[in-house]
């Protein structure tokens, strides 16, 4: 009998007729990655035939203003021509309830909704997944409706699920909170916590390039591995955003969340399989290894940083705090960067250096793993010193791709040494799916796995790291603010927590 635990579970279908509820239908996060999403996933014949949405907004409509305002918004949003039939059918199928998410009677008119969609679509079944496209606030709120209204509770005909957007809470008191809240109307096995940047073919690859490929596995360890960089810069400034970044900064809304989780997927051990809790647990035992900071190794090994005017691609830009919605007098990081240390037997005493940023000089997702320089100088000591030694490059955005940095002989009767890359390109690697990240996790939450999803002890345990270092900068108001300027790789000090340590950022030309 064959060994089924490492068997990947089967993507290439659809998953059982549903209804996907979106709260907060008239928002950004709905037109801009939620729609497109659905659609996508509809071209790519992964949306069940039976299929519906349901939008709920405070925002005044019905369903005829809401499918008219889908269509215009999709000819924006689209990251592939539309097809006018494709479409037509796909806006069909959606419907709208308005009203305030306070109020019970609007959650008595969407189960009333639901049922009545189910019978005139004729959509077999009881699932229903929940998307929570909301301001953070009102997660707990959304929730406790959705189960005082009866719509939470499971059958053998179908799942119940809901889908929470980040941030998970504003620190690890209010992420607990949240938790507890959610536990009260819902199983854990119900709750997807969603981060997009795990949709990404290069974040998914991680694991594909780690354990599907002998020759990288066993050097992946303290004895060869020198260092891991993970980037994550953007060259825009806060956009529409203000009023949420200020209140968040880019610790919590980039840090705690994104970078931890693919920090996880780099260090992480083999799992037993690669669907459900065997990852999970996995990542989740990398969190617990790293080593918590006490006030002043938080001082020591990390920095914050705020953009002041600067030029970026040839256009003057202004500071954050003249950025719509955001206090002029603003303490709130637009920059962070700090070294980790991961207490295991594989990582012990191999930096990760992590840093983001808004309005840096390139927008850029990438890891950079370095290995340890060759133990004899044989092509001689300048060699040593001035070829770099070899690196992986994982590039998440704005291309997914990635590099392997060796070094060769250049042509010649000289034996003259240089570093040179092979690379690999996912647009050169067959067909690409139209994507914007929420593709793959949407289709996952609609078949049960999840892999991709933050569980309940992962929230906590990014929290746990998180959490020291927004005491100490809470309780130390910075002094040097803006310390940056707008298309810099960030403030003078992040580059001197690198290079006390004898290493520099990987920064592109």
């Amino acid at each position: 009998m064959p060994d089924t635990r490492s068997t990947p579970p089967d993507h290439r279908h659809p998953g059982p007729p549903c209804i996907f509820v979106i709260f907060g239908a008239s928002g950004d996060l709905t037109k801009r990655k939620l729609i497109p999403s659905l659609f996508n996933l509809r071209c790519l014949g992964l949306l069940p035939d039976r299929f519906a949405v349901i939008g709920v907004a405070i925002t005044p409509g019905d369903d005829a203003s809401f499918r008219a305002q889908l269509s215009g918004d999709i000819q924006h949003f689209a990251t592939h021509p539309v097809d006018p039939a494709g479409w037509d059918a796909f806006v069909s199928a959606c419907y709208y309830i308005a009203g305030d998410f306070n109020d019970t009677a609007v959650f008595t008119a969407l189960k009333d909704k639901i049922a009545a969609v189910q019978r005139d679509r004729k959509i077999p079944g009881q699932n229903v997944v929940f998307n929570l496209a909301v301001t953070p606030t009102l997660f707990g709120t959304v929730a406790a409706q959705i189960g005082a209204a009866g719509l939470l509770q499971e059958t053998p005909d179908g799942y119940r699920r809901v889908i929470i957007e980040k941030p998970f809470g504003r620190d690890l008191d209010t992420a607990r909170d949240l938790n507890d809240k959610l536990h009260e109307v819902l199983h854990e096995s119900q709750v997807y916590r969603i981060d997009h940047y795990l949709g990404k073919e290069t974040v998914q690859n991680i694991m594909v390039f780690r354990f599907a490929n002998m020759i990288f596995e066993p050097n992946w360890n303290r004895r060869y591995v020198d260092s891991v960089q993970i980037t994550v810069a953007e060259s825009l400034g806060v956009e529409n955003r203000g009023g949420y970044l200020d209140h968040y900064g880019v610790l919590r809304d980039m840090v705690q969340n994104h970078m931890l989780s693919v920090l996880s997927l780099i260090a992480m051990e083999p799992p037993s399989s690669i669907s459900g809790d065997a990852v999970r647990n996995e990542k989740v035992k990398v969190l617990d290894a790293i080593r918590p900071m006490e006030p002043e190794e938080v001082i020591e090994n990390c920095v914050r940083g705020q953009y002041g005017a600067g030029v970026i691609d040839g256009q003057q830009v202004p500071a954050y705090r003249d950025e719509p919605s955001v206090d002029p007098r603003s303490n709130t990081e637009t920059y962070a960067a700090m070294r980790l240390l991961v207490d295991n037997w594989r990582w012990a005493d191999v930096p990760f250096y992590l840093r983001t940023g808004k309005r840096l000089a390139k927008h850029l997702t990438q890891v950079v793993i370095r290995f340890k320089r060759t133990p004899l100088m044989l092509f001689g000591e300048k060699v040593q010193s001035e070829a770099g030694p070899n690196a992986l490059i994982l590039n998440i955005q704005p291309e997914e791709s990635i590099t392997i940095m060796i070094r060769a002989k250049r042509p010649g009767p000289a034996v003259v040494v240089d570093t040179i890359p092979l690379d690999f390109n996912y647009a050169e690697f067959g067909q690409q799916s139209p994507a914007t990240g929420y593709e793959t996790l949407l289709h996952d939450c609609m078949i049960g796995d999840m892999t991709l999803f933050h569980r309940e002890d992962s929230v906590d345990a990014s929290w746990r790291i998180v959490n020291p270092i927004l005491d100490v900068w809470g309780a130390l108001p910075p002094r040097d603010f803006p310390d940056y300027e707008a298309g810099t790789w960030g403030p003078a000090a992040a580059n001197r927590l690198l290079e006390r340590d004898g290493r520099q950022w990987e920064n592109p030309a």
